[in-house]
């Protein structure tokens, strides 16, 4: 095991050789951490104290992560089926006490990570088990150690056992990969999701999002091919990325309504109003005052409502304030 190599502070990724810089960090939908970039390693984070923590996450499905937590703090899935164990999404940590604890749960077979902010040490996990790590070759420029255990796969859906497809939802990065497992929950699937459909603190829905820590919105086309590229499978749960983060019932219907929520409000081109429907447009001209500080159209600034006068600090699309006089 190379606990030597550098691993990313703010990311958690592990690259092969030493740099100035971390890519996956000075990428639009992450950041360099705010004291400059930072490197740790494996060795480091063991002194200090780091360890494995693995808990159930649900039935069959074991998850996997570091006490106290690196990086981001995601946890990965141990995905327990009858064909072999996969091992859904990264951690940064890894030491042999971890390797052997997951060995008793009858270690990995493959491995398949949803984006590149959850890469962490993939390369030390695949040796570790000597397992492949299925990869969308969209997302091929973000890999940071390069190695033979990497598969890059093309196209919209990639089987990796019995039950098991990878999908590229193409959500948050282009090579965004979600896994389903038809015989999760009893035979009425499971998907992993990873931040790729993030679930969010109410568990009764997930969210989209194209950077999550400088909340750029995801492309509402985006969306639409996921949801398209999700419309044969059925699941019953939905699990993020993170502890206890899962939809527990109705998988299908909680991302469909929750793609249609935010749809529904990132695609609202209406004129923002703020106050009692504006009545100026029938305002006579001689009523026209200064510029709207929003948009530089005239201001109504005085009109007569019933039996009152009221100031519009706006113009007829920004009506931000209503005041009577």
């Amino acid at each position: 095991m190379r606990t030597d190599l550098p691993i990313c502070v703010t990311c958690g990724v592990q690259y092969s050789a030493p740099r100035q810089d971390c890519p996956i960090c000075l990428d639009e939908r992450q950041y360099v951490g705010w004291d400059g970039q930072q490197w740790t390693s494996l060795a480091e984070l063991a002194r200090d104290g780091h360890q494995g923590r693995l808990e159930e996450e649900g039935q069959g499905i074991t998850g996997i992560g570091a006490s106290p937590a690196t990086a981001i703090g995601q946890r990965a899935l141990l995905v327990r089926t009858p064909g072999g164990n996969v091992l859904w999404d990264m951690i940064t940590y890894i030491d042999d006490k971890l390797i052997a604890a997951v060995n008793a749960l009858g270690g990995v077979s493959a491995i398949a990570i949803s984006h590149p902010h959850f890469y962490g040490s993939m390369i030390e996990w695949a040796h570790a088990f000597n397992a492949p790590v299925y990869i969308h070759a969209a997302d091929r420029e973000w890999v940071a150690r390069p190695d033979e255990a990497v598969v890059f796969w093309e196209g919209d859906t990639h089987s990796i056992g019995a039950g098991l497809t990878l999908i590229n939802a193409g959500v948050h990065f282009d090579g965004g990969q979600v896994l389903h497992w038809a015989g999760g929950e009893d035979g009425r699937g499971a998907l992993f999701s990873g931040d790729i459909m993030t679930v969010v603190p109410d568990r009764r829905w997930v969210s989209f999002m194209y950077s999550y820590p400088n909340l750029i919105p995801e492309r509402p086309r985006a969306i639409r091919r996921a949801l398209e590229l999700l419309e044969p499978f059925g699941f019953h749960a939905v699990y993020g990325a993170w502890w206890q983060r899962v939809v527990h019932a109705d998988g299908v219907a909680a991302v469909r309504r929750s793609a249609d929520r935010y749809l529904r409000f990132a695609l609202d081109d209406s004129p923002p109003h703020f106050g009692p429907e504006p009545l100026t447009h029938c305002a006579p001209q001689s009523l026209l005052g200064p510029k709207c500080h929003l948009c530089g159209n005239a201001t109504y600034s005085k009109l007569k409502l019933d039996e009152g006068v009221t100031r519009l600090a706006g113009c007829e699309h920004h009506v931000v304030r209503a005041l009577s006089a």
